[in-house]
């Protein structure tokens, strides 16, 4: 999986590396890390002064990271694990120029004693902030999208990707990629949302008709085949012709074929043809 794209987006990525250089601006100069008490032997005022400008040298090292990764990422997608060790990297080469920055100001120091205590404490100086802004980015995002689907004004241009699911009551209750949906099960009164998550059938019962949610669904891939049944067509893999009748296959595995109500069969060879088509493009 990729991490989401708000991550690398550049007033995001300002907020991480200002938020990062004042925590450890704060964090050096209440619990002197580093050794840094052994830098200079001055007043507070002064080491604060000293502190900053060491602590803002140390953090071009995650500015020059990141810029990095904003280019890299309009090119490419970032997943979780290369995130990881792109941090990873970032606390390893700030921790080495604590380490001789300190032994630099300090030869009597044990460097390796130094460099242990340089990884300990950047990596709480890098991991602190960027945990908390990862849950407030995801917060804000969140809030955006549900600010939109309550107004009802969700832009098709700028939301391509995602489906969102109201209950009988217009409440918001699962929104998921358009290439996550599989298909939608009618059950008396509430519908069940068959999706997937890394590969694997996940379900969701939500409050609400078939009906109104083909209604909602008019423009998009999704489509009915079966008075039980609605099909995410961008997931269709094969319509085939078995003895009780013509079956949607999908291209998850394990996941049931689908049946085609006779009703359907028209409309449902000519979503088929129009996505494959789509699809060739």
């Amino acid at each position: 999986m990729n991490i989401p794209k708000y991550i690398n987006e550049k007033s995001n990525i300002i907020k991480l590396v200002s938020l990062t250089a004042i925590f450890a601006l704060v964090f050096i100069n209440i619990y002197k890390p580093f050794s840094s008490s052994s830098w200079y032997p001055v007043s507070d005022f002064k080491f604060f002064v000293f502190s900053s400008i060491i602590i803002l040298t140390g953090v071009l090292v995650v500015i020059i990271s990141r810029i990095i990764m904003y280019f890299y990422s309009r090119k490419h997608e970032i997943s979780y694990r290369n995130y990881v060790i792109w941090v990873l990297c970032e606390i390893l080469f700030m921790s080495l120029f604590y380490t001789i920055y300190t032994i630099f100001v300090n030869e009597d120091m044990d460097i390796m004693e130094v460099f242990k205590n340089s990884v300990k404490n950047t990596a709480l100086v890098l991991l602190l902030p960027y945990s908390a802004l990862w849950f407030y980015f995801g917060w804000i995002e969140s809030k955006k999208r549900l600010e939109i689907i309550e107004q009802g004004e969700i832009d098709a241009a700028e939301y391509p990707k995602n489906i969102s699911f109201l209950d009988d009551k217009g409440i918001l209750r699962l929104s998921l990629q358009n290439s996550d949906l599989l298909y939608i099960e009618s059950d008396d009164n509430y519908v069940v949302v068959h999706y997937t998550v890394n590969g694997r059938e996940k379900k969701y019962l939500l409050r609400n008709t078939i009906k109104n949610l083909e209604t909602m669904f008019a423009s998009s891939t999704i489509g009915r085949c079966h008075r039980s049944y609605l099909v995410n067509f961008s997931r269709v893999k094969v319509i085939r012709r078995e003895k009780e009748g013509l079956f949607l296959e999908l291209d998850a595995e394990g996941v049931m074929n689908i049946p085609i109500s006779k009703s359907y069969q028209e409309k449902v060879s000519e979503m088929f043809i129009s996505q494959s088509f789509k699809n060739q493009k």
